[in-house]
């Protein structure tokens, strides 16, 4: 009986309360595929503050570094909102995390079911069978991470912030194989996203893209397009794009650009994959809703439990190699939706179920 060990972080706020939705499906699926859950929570984020005075205990790392993944809920809100920048939930526990583990590598789906379209933004009659698309970003280089980065004070007595984007060419190759596995699973075809006409990093790594796909990946056909025409063309037409790959900030601002076209957080799920391999001789992740802790829902039994679900499944697929489990739970989320199970985000008004009955008619479809 294969197990499955992994570290449950659930957060803050509705992170807890997701998560023990998420667990729920796990452990139905779990028996059904013959497969042991080996699971231990750990603090982190608010909770992690209140309780050790830090954001990302040394004990969670500790239990993050014994397992094989991660599963991770969501941080911060209002009750931390006056602590220094530094030392606030998600700057203090999901970047420390992403470096320790060398989480370079974040997919994003953009998936917006059609029969939820009146959900985006856009018209329906740009997206009338929906949307499908990876964002696919480089998560531990770039301006978040680059050193110098630092506020001073100058001789004359103005500030000045600095903060400094670097990228190496190893570390555009690996994210570009990620990328190549993403459009290969899919329709081989892959959007480079740069700022190349600017950037010495940009040029840098249009040109390592371009010599990495020749090179490895002759099958895939790939597009370079810059990052600002690459945030009209999301909002244009979705789908033109399959999976788009891109540096750590461009990334930031695009996948949330696609989080909000696909309709709804809730729904989104997102995965961050280390350069490290687990007992299984597959990547180590860290899994997550793409969405936020919502502390005004929190503990009303209204939280979409979707997101969290669905990275699960990634979690499965991923790290654990189990594609048909994975694809189980995907596809009773989806049955579960469309057949007019839906928490009030993704309702549009009309009748909506509560989370804990938004998991049961999940789990009714597994």
């Amino acid at each position: 009986m294969p197990t499955l060990k992994f570290a449950v972080l659930a957060g803050d706020y509705i992170g807890p309360e997701v998560m023990g939705e998420a667990l729920r499906v796990l452990e139905a699926v779990a028996r059904q595929e013959n497969l042991r859950l080996d699971y231990a929570a750990a603090d982190v984020g608010g909770a992690a503050i209140d309780r050790h005075g830090s954001a990302l205990p040394a004990a969670t790392v500790q239990a993050c570094a014994a397992a094989d993944a991660i599963l991770f809920g969501s941080v911060g809100g209002p009750k931390w909102e006056k602590l220094p920048p530094a030392e606030q939930p998600e700057r203090a526990a999901l970047l420390p995390l992403r470096k320790h583990f060398t989480l370079f590598a974040n997919i994003r789906p953009g998936l917006l079911y059609r029969e939820l379209a009146d959900a985006s933004p856009l018209k329906t009659a740009r997206i009338p069978n929906g949307i499908d698309i990876v964002c696919i970003r480089e998560l531990t280089g770039g301006l978040y991470f680059g050193l110098p980065k630092a506020t001073t004070t100058l001789p004359d007595g103005d500030i000045q912030a600095v903060d400094t984007m670097v990228y190496r060419k190893s570390e555009i190759e690996r994210i570009t194989a990620t990328a190549i596995s993403a459009a290969r699973a899919r329709g081989k075809k892959l959007c480079s996203v740069d700022k190349a006409n600017v950037l010495e990093t940009s040029v840098l790594w249009r040109k390592t893209v371009t010599a990495y796909v020749a090179q490895h990946a002759p099958d895939v056909t790939l597009s370079h397009m810059y990052v600002d025409n690459a945030a009209m063309q999301l909002a244009r037409d979705p789908n033109q794009f399959d999976v788009f790959v891109t540096e750590n900030m461009f990334g930031d601002i695009l996948s949330d650009e696609m989080a909000v076209i696909c309709g709804s957080l809730g729904m989104l799920s997102s995965a961050s994959l280390g350069a490290a391999k687990n007992s299984h001789g597959l990547p180590f992740g860290l899994y997550e809703p793409a969405g936020g802790t919502a502390p005004d829902i929190a503990g009303k039994n209204l939280a979409n439990p979707c997101a969290q679900i669905l990275s699960a499944a990634l979690m499965l697929r991923y790290s654990f190699g189990l594609e048909k489990p994975a694809a189980r739970i995907e596809a009773a989320v989806k049955q579960a939706v469309v057949t007019g199970h839906r928490t009030a985000d993704i309702a549009f008004g009309g009748a909506s179920v509560g989370t804990r009955a938004m998991t049961d008619a999940i789990l009714a479809q597994l």
